[in-house]
């Protein structure tokens, strides 16, 4: 009789047990969430404000790819070194049409470069199809001071050579000028000038004074550009006749 009741009570007890909270955690709490309780929990979270960190981080990458162009620009203009250089002529009506000016200097042609010490060289290490230089080949052109006589337009600084890498212990009166070759041409970052309204229609003028004084020959345009310790340049200024523009 005693054994029978102690089974008894132990079936009883291990029933209550179960019903009371036998379950695991895990399978009480699946059991008790309905779909609803899902989605005002998903509704919850969405709703959460984010941490400040998480808006602050995509803030500050955009800040700084928006300021990278005008820093470089900034440290150039700073630490780098005057140079002039020379523009083919310009077309006067070119300038009262468009907003930029498309400035074609000698150093971005293929024809000026390949007469400088170096190019046989930079050729043989960026040889692309037809013996021509490989598109997006990297170069950097030596230019030299020359002197310049009075106050008016300087000179044109003058071609020493052509390289493939970038000189080093240059002298005082020398730089190095950084270009990337593409579809025949070198481009420098020089070569275009957005024109300010209030200046289009003066620099279109000067253009034609200067073609009346000429007998119709385009006078070829001076350009100021800084030039910083690893040859990326920026413009400065221009002359157009005598009269000077800063950009």
């Amino acid at each position: 009789m005693k054994s029978n009741s102690s089974e008894s009570n132990k079936s009883s007890t291990s029933e209550s047990s179960k019903s009371k909270g036998g379950l695991s955690p895990e399978a009480e709490f699946s059991g008790k969430l309905t779909f609803k309780d899902y989605l005002i929990a998903t509704e919850q979270k969405a709703n959460k404000p984010l941490p400040f960190w998480r808006l602050l981080v995509p803030l500050a990458l955009q800040t700084g790819l928006i300021m990278a162009v005008p820093t470089q620009a900034l440290y150039t203009d700073v630490a780098g070194k005057t140079v002039i250089l020379q523009s083919a002529p310009v077309d006067p009506d070119d300038v009262r049409q468009n907003y930029a000016l498309n400035l074609d200097y000698n150093i971005s042609r293929i024809s000026t470069l390949r007469r400088l010490p170096g190019w046989e060289e930079l050729l043989r290490q960026n040889r692309g199809r037809n013996r021509q230089l490989a598109q997006g080949t990297n170069l950097y052109v030596t230019l030299q001071e020359r002197e310049s006589y009075g106050r008016g337009v300087p000179r044109a600084w003058r071609l020493v050579r052509v390289s493939g890498r970038r000189p080093t212990n240059l002298a005082n009166d020398r730089v190095a000028l950084k270009g990337v070759y593409r579809d025949g041409f070198v481009n420098y970052g020089v070569e275009r000038y957005y024109i300010p309204d209030e200046q289009r229609e003066r620099i279109s003028r000067d253009i034609s004074r200067a073609l009346e004084s000429r007998e119709g020959r385009r006078q070829p345009i001076a350009v100021k550009v800084k030039v910083d310790p690893q040859g990326n340049a920026v413009p400065i200024s221009l002359w157009v006749g005598d009269r000077n523009y800063r950009f």
